[in-house]
């Protein structure tokens, strides 16, 4: 479980992103963030990911102060949360088979990750997690070869071989057509249901908030303007955004 108390977030010199952003997200639960551009979603998801500094708030993970509990707090946040970018960022000259067991460098030896030794069990791992995710034949794909929406669903297979419990996904259907954004936010969807991962996605377009996420966060000028379940957005609700 995650819980964010007044999460603020100012650019130094600069102008305030984020102002006193409270939340709670319990394990297995989609979240969607909705919000124009230049509202802070970008921001607010770097910062989960302790990507970007906090100007003030507290943050909790399992009960666990981050912040007070020092540098095993900020590993606990490497280990168990994964930021994907809007353009996932993969070894073009690598399959995906490979990109998917570079994600587990923490949990591997440095020598082995020097010498490009794996281990049966890490490949096998590495493997099941390529097969649930019907990516069993671009295993030994390099991932230059790959489609936008291919490349996006080998980055979420990475995280989850990483051992990702949290899931930050920045506009993960970006530029993708609609058959590939389906597939990836079913992944989503299905690693929420199925392994109790909790998801949070920026999707400002369309509505693919509405039809994924259990729940819609609302960002207007770096403010918490809405928190709603999921479901179909009143045209009120759309104005506060």
């Amino acid at each position: 479980m995650i819980n964010v108390v007044n999460l603020s977030k100012q650019i130094p010199g600069g102008p305030t992103v984020l102002q006193h952003i409270s939340f709670a997200a319990e394990d297995g639960q989609f979240i969607a963030v909705k919000g124009s551009s230049g509202s802070g979603k970008s921001m607010l998801l770097r910062c989960l990911a302790l990507q970007e500094k906090w100007s003030g708030g507290t943050y909790r993970m399992d009960g666990v102060d981050i912040f007070k509990a020092g540098l095993s707090g900020r590993f606990k946040v490497k280990r168990e949360v994964a930021y994907l970018e809007e353009k996932p960022q993969l070894h073009n000259n690598k399959t995906g088979l490979k990109n998917v067991l570079i994600g587990s460098a923490a949990q591997t030896p440095i020598l082995r990750r020097l010498t490009g030794m794996v281990r049966n069990d890490d490949y096998m791992g590495a493997m099941d997690t390529i097969e649930k995710m019907g990516l069993l034949d671009k295993a030994h794909l390099k991932a230059d070869k790959m489609s936008g929406g291919e490349k996006q669903r080998i980055a979420l297979a990475r995280a989850m071989v990483h051992g990702a419990r949290v899931i930050l996904a920045d506009e993960p259907v970006s530029g993708l057509d609609p058959h590939a954004a389906d597939q990836v936010l079913s992944d989503l969807k299905k690693l929420c249901q199925q392994e109790r991962v909790t998801v949070i996605a920026v999707l400002h377009q369309g509505d693919w908030a509405e039809r994924y996420a259990d729940r819609i966060l609302g960002l207007n000028n770096g403010e918490l303007v809405l928190d709603i379940s999921g479901r179909r957005m009143t045209e009120r609700e759309k104005q506060l955004l």
